[in-house]
């Protein structure tokens, strides 16, 4: 069994400033400033920048690690997990639909890394991808929407148009798509991965 060592080469160091990038940008957005707010968008937008350039860099320079196989998804998770809460705080969207979203993609996150671990690593698969990638179009709208009601210029012009586009009713809709296609395939992963669940169980059970 390999172990999983720390490498910190470029790759990985863009990793850790996404994770040090979270708690900034939710500090920004929860400070209800409107400058501060703004800047959180600018803030979210370079972290996620950081996760296609450290994966770009990885596939050019071959860099490519255990350990940034290992962080890399738990540093998406993080982001999105960060900015999902912000907005149940800020009264956007419903926490149970949230904590859902945030109790599968950690629980998949694990697994994913223990199968790493064993060398054993699991394929992410489409319908995983297209998961991942909805979720993060309904970060966006739902950020970028918010943000613009702080800039007074945009919000005159375009306030009706913002407002209809956050409604309650249309962010439900849109977070209940996400939190389905979660569940989905986080059922789909258990189902397929069950040999290493199984496997993982059998390690654990002597201790218990």
């Amino acid at each position: 069994m390999a172990r999983l060592e720390i490498q910190l080469t470029l790759p990985n160091q863009l990793t850790l400033l996404r994770i040090i990038l979270t708690p900034v940008f939710v500090l920004l957005l929860m400070s209800g400033s409107p400058l501060y707010m703004q800047l959180s968008l600018v803030v979210f937008v370079i972290a996620a920048l950081t996760d296609w350039y450290d994966g770009w860099i990885a596939r050019k320079m071959g860099h490519s690690s255990r350990w940034g196989k290992f962080l890399d998804p738990l540093a998406d998770k993080i982001l999105s997990s960060a900015a999902l809460l912000t907005f149940v705080g800020l009264n956007l969207v419903d926490g149970w639909m949230v904590w859902i979203v945030i109790a599968r993609d950690f629980l998949i996150t694990g697994l994913r890394s223990y199968a790493e671990y064993l060398d054993r690593p699991i394929v992410t698969t489409k319908g995983a991808q297209a998961k991942t990638f909805g979720q993060f179009v309904v970060i966006y709208y739902i950020l970028i929407l918010h943000v613009a009601r702080s800039v007074p210029p945009v919000y005159q012009e375009f306030g009706p148009t913002i407002d209809a586009l956050m409604h309650p009713k249309v962010l439900f809709g849109m977070m209940l798509l996400v939190t389905l296609s979660t569940a989905g395939t986080g059922i789909a992963y258990v189902f397929d991965n069950r040999k290493v669940l199984r496997e993982l169980y059998e390690r654990i059970r002597p201790a218990t």
